[in-house]
């Protein structure tokens, strides 16, 4: 046999170096970090089992064990359940287990029939989502017809609109935004996802003859972000808008 196929048979002893091509262990191949993590996913599990609403990745960094990756986690669980009658989705910067969607047909029978929006309330609701932070004022101009409060209170009441602060203009107007409750509802990770102009046409919600220049906005990447003429709501705005309860002072 010669020297090099003897060579070939000596097995590597720890604290050799490695030769030239072979792949150290990682990290993630050692088994205790990989128990570590399983374990977490474990626990990930039952947190957002046991959640009435989506449980964001800050919340879920404060309660697992320091040093664990969520992201790797919530990816993990999100494979585990990825073929099963319940899946892990993404709702905001949040988690939640919802029904597969080929099975969503099986719950019908137990869904609570909710009032229908009216066609001025899904006006509205399409406005704000591809247009916020959007004024009253300018709903009105991009429908060319007044908006009714009633319309606004009845988004406001099913939690798919939110007023997100004030708008640095003469009166101060209220700017809405749309809300994780209402990306929840209709299913999207993120407000990006929301359909563009090919995907409305390709569903019959547009016309095929549009005008040439007719577009359809990008929503913005961070909706919750404050844009730069717009003020927060402070808690005297939440008391003239009947959101916070007015502050009792003693004579």
């Amino acid at each position: 046999m010669s020297e090099r196929a003897n060579a070939s048979v000596i097995p590597f002893k720890p604290g050799d170096e490695a030769e030239e091509g072979e792949v150290e262990q990682t990290s993630a191949q050692n088994p205790a970090q990989r128990l570590h993590l399983a374990e977490a996913v474990r626990m990930a599990e039952a947190i957002v089992f046991a959640s009435a609403e989506p449980v964001s990745d800050k919340q879920l960094a404060a309660r697992l064990p320091d040093g664990i990756n969520v992201a790797a986690a919530m990816a993990d669980l999100q494979e585990i359940y990825a073929r099963r009658g319940v899946n892990l989705v993404r709702v905001g910067d949040a988690w939640a287990f919802r029904t597969a969607g080929d099975l969503a047909f099986l719950m019908s029978r137990d869904t609570v029939q909710q009032r229908k929006l009216s066609r001025a309330a899904l006006e509205v609701l399409a406005i704000i989502a591809y247009h916020q932070p959007v004024t009253r004022a300018e709903i009105e101009d991009i429908r060319g017809v007044e908006t009714s409060k009633g319309t606004l209170d009845t988004l406001l009441e099913t939690e798919w609109v939110r007023m997100r602060g004030r708008r640095r203009t003469p009166g101060r107007p209220v700017t809405y935004g749309t809300t994780d409750t209402f990306l929840d509802h209709f299913a999207l990770e993120e407000i990006r996802d929301l359909p563009g102009m090919e995907e409305l046409k390709g569903a019959g919600l547009l016309s095929g003859r549009m005008p040439s220049n007719f577009s359809i906005p990008q929503p913005p990447a961070d909706p919750d972000a404050l844009t730069e003429d717009e003020d927060e709501l402070t808690d005297i705005d939440l008391e003239e808008l009947g959101l916070l309860t007015p502050r009792v002072t003693e004579d």
